[in-house]
């Protein structure tokens, strides 16, 4: 079944919208890791083959799917979360829709997530992540094991935070837990990951934890992962009266 989308451009960046057959009313913020891409035609998501099955399925249970290519390795950057939230008042403007959405965010994706969910959380149901990087400065130590990553990485934050590359590694702070009583599920790849659990959702869900925030960590193994479509549906569906 061939995918409907429209494309269109914010601030000079490329966005898509994903439309279902049988609408459910309910739209899905996708926020992509730093391989993610959109052009005037394709996608990233449209391209990689189990990214293209998990956006179908979510499509087939009626979600309006939408995002944009947010600068491309954005690493959180205020600028890309403004266009992010840019990007969701003109999808609740021109589609109809609850305007209350979900996010499902992958990789890099949750920076962004986190930082609208502080800014935004009544217009958000629940999020879904998918082996997030939840601790950019974790992060940035963690790639000084490896110095072509480390340096490629510092670059991309200079560039996306505008910021001398000097300057790019004492500007980044670590992870600082926020409060909110958004729903929060995270599924975990399990063993060797680029985003090692012990420095972003174990992490996170210990400072959940002390503060009674609803969140759920679920590890899986590599080869599911992205064939639970259904288990994000379900984890939406028990929020969508909220």
């Amino acid at each position: 079944m061939a995918i409907q989308q429209r494309f269109f451009q914010l601030d000079d960046q490329w966005c898509v919208v994903h439309l279902p057959e049988r609408p459910n009313g309910f739209a899905v913020l996708l926020l992509g890791d730093v391989n993610q891409y959109v052009t005037s035609n394709v996608s990233f998501w449209m391209e990689h083959e189990g990214r293209r099955q998990l956006l179908e399925d979510l499509r087939e249970y009626g979600y309006t799917i939408f995002y944009s290519h947010l600068y491309g390795r954005h690493w959180g950057s205020k600028k890309s979360v403004r266009l992010a939230k840019q990007l969701i008042y003109y999808v609740l403007k021109n589609e109809i829709l609850n305007n209350r959405i979900y996010i499902l965010a992958e990789g890099m994706g949750a920076l962004n997530a986190l930082q609208l969910l502080e800014e935004m959380h009544t217009q958000i149901r629940a999020l879904a992540m998918l082996t997030p990087c939840i601790d950019l400065r974790a992060q940035l130590e963690y790639e000084k094991e490896n110095k072509f990553f480390y340096k490629r990485m510092l670059k991309d934050i200079a560039s996306a935070y505008e910021l001398d590359e000097t300057a790019a590694d004492r500007a980044i702070s670590s992870l600082s837990f926020t409060f909110s009583t958004v729903p929060i599920k995270i599924w975990q790849l399990s063993g060797v990951t680029h985003y090692p659990s012990s420095l972003h959702c174990r992490k996170y869900e210990e400072l959940a934890k002390e503060k009674n925030a609803p969140v759920e960590v679920v590890y899986h193994l590599p080869e599911k992962r992205y064939s639970f479509a259904k288990a994000i549906h379900q984890f939406y569906q028990e929020h969508n009266h909220l």
